[in-house]
């Protein structure tokens, strides 16, 4: 159900994604009204948060049940019940129900946050204080306030009321003084306003059994099943910050073996150790360097440079146009930015071949919609890389390649995209735990993967 507007870009970028959803080969196949609609399916699906959210299970040190009655008994406490469900085909993953859009009332004492801000409250967290732009001239504490997202980045910081595009997202009761939020000192860490009436409810996880539970995109867990790690191989994570599918990896190898993480800034490098250690997971080493200068100018002791033929799989989770990511309501970047990925994904799959071992596994997964980072990247890389051949994907939840970059229809079944905007274009209410269930793996951010064997 549609309750937001859908999600607002710059006018060459809204052209350019529907040149990409009503190309040629498209238009062909399920006709020029069809693509339209699938296209505007796809803006309002991206501002909404998808049907569940998802927890990745560390069963490398306890079994799925236990975790899953952890968390129930965990949610209780908090006076919250909701369902927690196993996913009927990712053996390490919980699934919780996102309740929404919710009957909430909007109140006089309004409250503005960053669309950043917005976003994260959209799946489940609390208002912290970094995110608040404008409060009510005298707000103080346990004052209750509405929460709205200053969609189009208008608002400026520390006003006392705000006229212009703004997005309702609940209410919500104050924990501090606007005096403290808007202090000489800078603004402080904590929660500033706890959400008790959201417009879409999920729980919060923060500081939530966190030696047991990952929260992680559904398509995301996805990606560490595809590249099939096993225990005592060398496996290399490319761009790996903040260290899901790294830490993921680890747990699939059940901590035997070797992952190297890669990751340019030192802050998030180091956000990669801190997940390692929190999840018991040592078989982890990471550095702080660019990937594309692996084989060359990064230089550690027992780490890169690396020679090539150096790894037995390798995942190349690509920076990217982030295009997918959900819910968003506001996308900034300018086009040039957009179209700025294609190139240095290219860098990265070519290191990445030369450091692939013959036989060895080359996972390739994105956070974005468009062709030119996804179906077309795959396409380059068949005709660059004669050694590299397409394989089968394991598990298969999303849907084929999308149409119009030139790959055949089998190449494209080998291919895996996960498009909410098909979930959408179809939506119906789901009535029973089994047909919400069915939505689980439609229902998600746009991701993309594809799967390469160097033979």
């Amino acid at each position: 159900m549609s309750v937001f507007p859908q999600l607002s870009t710059n006018p060459e970028v809204r052209e350019h994604l529907r040149n990409v959803y009503t190309n040629n080969e498209l238009v062909c196949e399920c006709g020029a009204d069809e693509a339209d609609l699938v296209f505007e399916a796809l803006l309002c699906c991206l501002s909404h948060p998808p049907l569940f959210t998802c927890l990745r299970a560390s069963t490398h040190l306890h079994s799925l049940q236990d975790i899953q009655l952890r968390l129930q008994q965990h949610l209780a406490q908090q006076e919250r019940s909701p369902s927690v469900y196993t996913h009927p085909q990712l053996p390490d993953v919980l699934l919780l129900p996102v309740h929404g859009p919710r009957p909430v009332d909007p109140l006089a004492s309004e409250v503005i946050v960053g669309a950043q801000c917005g976003n994260a409250v959209l799946r489940g967290a609390h208002v912290f204080t970094p995110g608040i732009l404008s409060t009510p001239k005298y707000m103080k504490v346990g004052e209750v306030v509405s929460v709205f997202s200053d969609v189009e980045g208008k608002c400026t910081r520390g006003a006392k009321e705000f006229k212009g595009k703004k997005v309702f997202l609940g209410n919500g009761i104050s924990e501090v003084d606007r005096s403290e939020i808007f202090s000489s000192d800078g603004p402080g860490k904590g929660v500033a306003i706890r959400m008790t009436e959201p417009l879409y409810q999920s729980p919060s996880f923060d500081g939530v059994l966190t030696d047991q539970l990952f929260l992680q995109n559904l398509p995301s867990v996805v990606v560490g099943h595809v590249l099939g790690p096993r225990p005592g191989e060398r496996i290399l994570d490319m761009c790996a910050a903040p260290g899901g599918k790294t830490t993921h990896i680890a747990s699939l190898m059940g901590n035997q073996g070797t992952v190297v993480a890669l990751e340019k800034i030192r802050s998030k490098m180091e956000k990669i150790i801190q997940n390692a250690k929190m999840l018991q997971l040592d078989c982890i080493k990471a550095y702080c360097c660019n990937s594309v200068l692996i084989m060359d100018l990064c230089v550690f002791v027992d780490g890169p440079p690396y020679p090539e033929e150096s790894f037995d799989r390798i995942l190349l989770d690509a920076p990217c146009s982030g295009l997918g990511q959900r819910p968003n309501m506001s996308y900034s970047w300018s086009l040039k930015e957009v179209c700025s990925y294609q190139p240095l994904q290219r860098k990265l799959f070519t290191t990445a071949v030369r450091l692939l071992k013959r036989g060895g596994v080359l996972v390739y997964s994105t956070c974005t919609v468009t062709l030119a980072e996804n179906e077309e990247q795959v396409a380059w890389a068949l005709k660059t890389f004669p050694c590299l051949t397409l394989e089968p994907q394991v598990p298969l939840l999303g849907s084929e390649g999308m149409s119009g970059a030139g790959l055949s229809h089998d190449q494209r079944r080998l291919l895996q995209r996960f498009r909410p905007e098909l979930a959408w274009r179809g939506a119906g209410v789901p009535h029973s735990p089994e047909s919400l269930l069915q939505n689980a793996n439609a229902d998600t951010i746009g991701f993309f993967i594809a799967k390469f064997i160097k033979r």
